[in-house]
């Protein structure tokens, strides 16, 4: 029955997702489109580390900035574009920006997670923290691409068949890019491969005893949802079309975090749902005060102590 109830929820707020944002353009509420694409695309980002955090248990404080990652991607290609410089590589095709956000993104949660994996626990949270700080300082340093202060995109990328500029192409892109998500992290979970990251969560000596390499298992994981990460920085990148460091900040890692506990991790729908509450609330409160992350912690502090799954778990009736 919780099943059930938890199927219905999902399918009905991802179609409310496909529709409404749409009505709220045709109607002139062009804010709320734009509202709509960027929690959609944060909720690819919450998605990818829900298979870290909800499913694997390895809870991720630097996730951020593979958002960073790959919305510059998109940035620094663009710029030399702008100016003429390597007119072969760096143009402003949609398909190398992405594919390089998603390399780039790959490349550094294979690095890094090799570094980080090796320790579990609080040591975890720190050292991805510490990689993501790293990345924050590099992209400060770098002057030629706006340091502290940022970069515009002049242009954004150029894709077959879909205009960017259009908003409601733009906010489709990302519809479409969540489901593939969702799908792909679901059908993740659901495979052999899925299974073995669950039982490594649950206990990982025995799933070890077995002959499986979790340490394999969780490397793989931890890239794949760089990669998706990744992927989102780079629609966000098109999107908002400035990038900075802030964006890779260790308190973005944090929201992201807050979004996918909110929701409930380990569920289908959880981080598309406290992707939802928490952009919302975040719109409401920041009109009244500045200090709208006070109300967010009391939130987050109630939803752990008393319901057990986050806001999906008031749904499977998982309560505490």
């Amino acid at each position: 029955m919780a099943k059930h109830r938890s199927g219905w929820l999902t399918i009905a707020v991802l179609l409310a997702l496909g529709i409404l944002p749409p009505i709220f353009l045709w109607s002139g509420q062009a804010f709320y489109m734009d509202l709509a694409t960027r929690l959609v695309i944060l909720a690819i980002a919450a998605v990818s580390l829900n298979l870290l955090l909800g499913y694997g248990g390895m809870v991720s404080f630097g996730h951020a900035a593979f958002i960073g990652i790959g919305a510059y991607c998109v940035g620094i290609p663009s710029y030399h574009a702008t100016y003429g410089e390597f007119d072969v590589i760096a143009t402003y095709s949609g398909w190398f920006q992405i594919l390089l956000a998603v390399a780039v993104s790959s490349l550094f949660a294979l690095i890094t997670g090799m570094i980080c994996l090796r320790t579990k626990g609080v040591y975890f949270i720190m050292i991805t923290m510490a990689f993501a700080q790293m990345v924050f300082y590099l992209f400060v340093s770098l002057e030629t691409y706006g340091g502290d202060d940022g970069l515009v995109i002049d242009t954004r990328s150029e894709l077959p068949l879909v205009n960017l500029d259009d908003p409601l192409q733009m906010y489709l892109l990302c519809y479409a890019s969540l489901i593939a998500t969702i799908l792909i992290v679901r059908t993740i979970i659901h495979s052999r491969f899925g299974m073995v990251l669950q039982g490594a969560k649950d206990n990982n000596e025995r799933v070890v005893t077995l002959g499986y390499n979790t340490y394999l298992y969780r490397l793989t994981a931890y890239v794949i949802s760089g990669a998706l990460c990744g992927y989102a920085g780079a629609l966000l990148g098109n999107f908002t079309t400035f990038i900075s460091p802030e964006m890779m900040d260790w308190t973005r890692s944090g929201e992201l975090m807050f979004m996918v506990i909110l929701g409930g991790a380990g569920t289908t729908l959880g981080p598309v749902l406290g992707s939802m509450i928490f952009i919302l609330v975040e719109e409401v409160l920041s009109h009244f005060t500045i200090y709208w992350h006070l109300p967010f912690g009391i939130m987050l502090i109630v939803i752990v102590l008393f319901i057990r799954g986050g806001l999906m778990g008031l749904v499977t009736g998982r309560t505490n």
